[in-house]
């Protein structure tokens, strides 16, 4: 049985508690066979045959791809009602810089976010809730490919998620090193900002850099805007609002040639905002001042502005439910009910956009470091003694969300 540094209350974690080493054998065998967006094949046959193991009901496979979902039908179904799960499965472009006997064997890829994690910890719910299932309706269980920057959220709707599962409401949620273990933190409203994506190309007109008055200078132009766009947000969004803009990386000419003044430059950035209207705002002011500065110097500027993944919004009911069913777990003192949102992006945000839910943060930074490390570092790990909690919080919402 595991034991764990901080207290948990209910049943489901102490059931969940009895196999929590399968748990994180689970976990760290993900962990060492790291895929990409809708790469997963070894992942999805890893869940597959665990949920098959669980005895859940169902498995649906092929779903936005790689997807998975797991069908399990409660003692009763008198209420009719469906409650969705999710956990994400993708892992990151990154090497791993660990020496751990679990750390990656492939060279390049990483779960440098804990996905390993999400998804261990919903296939020990699906245990559970297949072994007990003590609530009246039925579990969706969704293990979603893609959530780093392939919107594999939005693929597995598009590919008919929520017409062949019609779930009253959704849940998800993320480990959040900057939190202790034990720790579960939500809000009622926003919790992850939309994440826009902005290419700004510049136009002008090259020569020697000896005769840099018979050009129209990119690098110059690109250099006001850079200044310029910073102002959109201190002079135009409201200061109740929130929203960032950063300009990350810029091309133009060559480092080799010195003297060049190149003919183009293009700027590449993202802009984060949590409300519709800021993010039109911003959207604007973008595009009339990165024009308006480069015909300033006789040049042109065209802006690509790409909307990739809305906010992350709470539904209020959902939200009060979530941090109600933490409470019973850790105790009011452990849950944060009014969590400061992340400027952060997540794909979970397109199932918000047609489902009620919530969407919360399990803490899991260790007190001596290890696998405290921010996200996508990497030296991360996921920490394994919060796997039982997260399992019984996935769990405990389905018997909160649909009572016997």
């Amino acid at each position: 049985m595991q034991t764990s540094k901080f207290n948990v209350h209910g049943r489901a974690f102490a059931h969940i508690a009895a196999f929590h080493p399968e748990i994180m054998a689970f976990r760290r065998d993900l962990h060492a066979h790291p895929e990409l967006g809708f790469e997963e094949v070894y992942t999805s046959k890893r869940v597959q045959e665990a949920l098959k193991v669980c005895g859940v009901d169902e498995i649906h496979t092929g779903i936005g791809k790689t997807g998975v979902v797991a069908i399990i039908r409660g003692r009763a179904n008198q209420s009719g009602r469906m409650v969705g799960l999710r956990a994400d499965m993708d892992a990151l472009p990154m090497t791993e810089n660990n020496d751990f006997a679990w750390k990656s064997a492939k060279a390049g890829l990483m779960h440098g976010c804990g996905h390993d994690g999400h998804t261990a910890m919903l296939v020990g719910a699906a245990r559970y809730l297949a072994e007990t299932r003590n609530f009246d309706g039925t579990a969706v269980l969704i293990f979603q490919p893609g959530e780093e920057g392939y919107a594999g959220a939005k693929a597995m709707i598009d590919d008919g998620l929520f017409e062949r599962f019609p779930v009253n409401a959704v849940f998800g949620m993320h480990n959040w090193p900057a939190m202790r273990p034990g720790t579960i933190g939500i809000n009622p409203g926003p919790m992850m900002a939309a994440a826009d994506r902005v290419t700004i190309e510049i136009t002008g007109k090259g020569g020697h850099g000896a005769h840099a008055y018979q050009t129209i200078d990119p690098v110059l132009v690109a250099a006001h805007i850079i200044t310029a766009v910073q102002s959109i947000v201190s002079r135009n969004v409201r200061p109740l609002d929130s929203a960032v803009i950063s300009l990350c990386a810029m091309r133009a000419g060559e480092l080799g040639a010195m003297s060049v003044i190149p003919d183009s430059a293009t700027l590449v950035g993202t802009v984060r905002s949590f409300s519709p209207q800021v993010q039109a705002l911003v959207e604007r002011r973008l595009s009339e001042m990165c024009e308006a500065v480069a015909q300033g110097f006789g040049a042109v500027a065209t802006v690509r502005y790409e909307r990739m993944y809305p906010a992350t919004i709470n539904t209020a009911a959902e939200a009060h439910l979530a941090a109600d069913v933490a409470q019973s777990l850790v105790g009011p003192e452990h849950v944060v009910r009014d969590l400061e949102p992340s400027m952060g992006a997540e794909d979970f945000s397109f199932m918000l956009q047609v489902k009620p839910g919530a969407y919360m943060r399990i803490g899991q930074g260790a007190e001596n470091g290890v696998g405290s490390c921010v996200l996508h570092n990497s030296r991360y790990d996921f920490n394994d003694e919060i796997l039982s909690l997260g399992s019984a919080l996935h769990a405990s919402l389905v018997e909160r969300a649909m009572p016997l």
